[in-house]
């Protein structure tokens, strides 16, 4: 229960325009701010930098341009020559070619038709190019507009397209068959988003039983999939689920987020996991970092622990 007050007081700050608005203009001006310790930057010169940190640690990554919800056409088509420009940066800075998006960050709650556009002509460049595009999923609203999206591009051809499923949602186990029969690459992840008890589990066990049971579809019948969580036991399940059945870990991956558990990451590394870390940069960074913030009580004691330390910093200066 404290978990889902949480995600909801959380939920309510990440759609607070007046709060975005101050933390545009404050939350990254510091290189130690508060916001850094999640988001690498608002410059893809910054997403880059911290790309290339990851790889050298012997780990993957994957850009993610931050942003949703956009409220005219001419937003959505910035953002799609955004990322256009995006794969230019990333194939001249020389480091791996994996890219993230949300849908209605391409134009989906104004046009659907033009959303789909939007993302052909990225995943055209995208194919071009030899990028993998994983499309995120968000709150419930859009689950199903999502995959269909999804599955309208797979069956055009696009293979260069992954999609995000929810564990705590209560339908996603036969979305993750479907996924598995077409031969889609998912990454499968908790889910974030404040939800009603009719549509997603509401209790840690109960997430966590769906989480390890989808885990297990992807593992024995799914293609590449991303197992991605920061959750010590969901970790250890996979890996023990893994080497029951003798499935190689070169048959997935597991993901994790930019500034968080950095630990885990590094010791999933060390025992010859493939790791991947989500890099998320932006202006519109305020929405995803409460959203962290909701996620994990823990999120929120970095948070304070950073802002003590730099009060203290600034109270030694003086």
């Amino acid at each position: 229960m404290i978990g889902y007050v949480s995600r909801a007081f959380f939920s309510t700050l990440a759609g607070s325009r007046t709060l975005q608005q101050l933390a545009s203009r404050y939350g990254m001006r510091r290189p130690y701010s508060f916001a850094r310790r999640f988001i690498a930057g608002e410059t893809i010169e910054e997403a880059v930098a911290a790309a290339r940190a990851i790889e050298a640690n012997g780990m993957m990554q994957t850009l993610d341009l931050l942003g949703e919800s956009v409220a005219t056409m001419a937003e959505a088509d910035a953002a799609t020559r955004t990322y256009l420009g995006m794969f230019e940066r990333i194939v001249a800075a020389g480091i791996g070619r994996n890219v993230s998006l949300k849908l209605t960050q391409l134009g989906l709650t104004i046009d659907r038709a033009t959303c789909v556009d939007n993302l052909r002509r990225i995943l055209d460049a995208a194919s071009a190019h030899d990028f993998f595009v994983r499309v995120d999923m968000e709150n419930s609203e859009y689950t199903q507009v999502t995959l269909d999206i999804f599955e309208t591009v797979w069956q055009q051809g696009y293979r260069n397209a992954g999609i995000v499923l929810q564990a705590y949602l209560r339908r996603s186990a036969a979305d993750v068959a479907r996924m598995n029969t077409i031969g889609a690459r998912v990454r499968l992840v908790k889910g974030a988003y404040q939800e009603p008890k009719t549509v997603a589990f509401q209790r840690k066990a109960e997430v966590d039983a769906s989480f390890e049971e989808l885990m297990q579809l992807l593992l024995t019948h799914g293609t590449s999939p991303a197992i991605a969580t920061h959750d010590p036991d969901m970790v250890a399940a996979t890996r023990r689920f893994a080497s029951t059945k003798s499935i190689s870990p070169e048959a997935y991956e597991f993901q994790m987020l930019y500034g968080i558990r950095r630990d885990l990451q590094r010791s999933l590394r060390d025992a010859g996991h493939r790791v991947r870390v989500y890099v998320p940069f932006g202006r519109e960074w305020f929405p995803y970092f409460m959203r962290r913030l909701g996620e994990r009580p823990a999120n929120i004691t970095f948070v304070i622990n950073g802002l003590l330390r730099e009060q203290r910093t600034r109270a030694a200066a003086i």
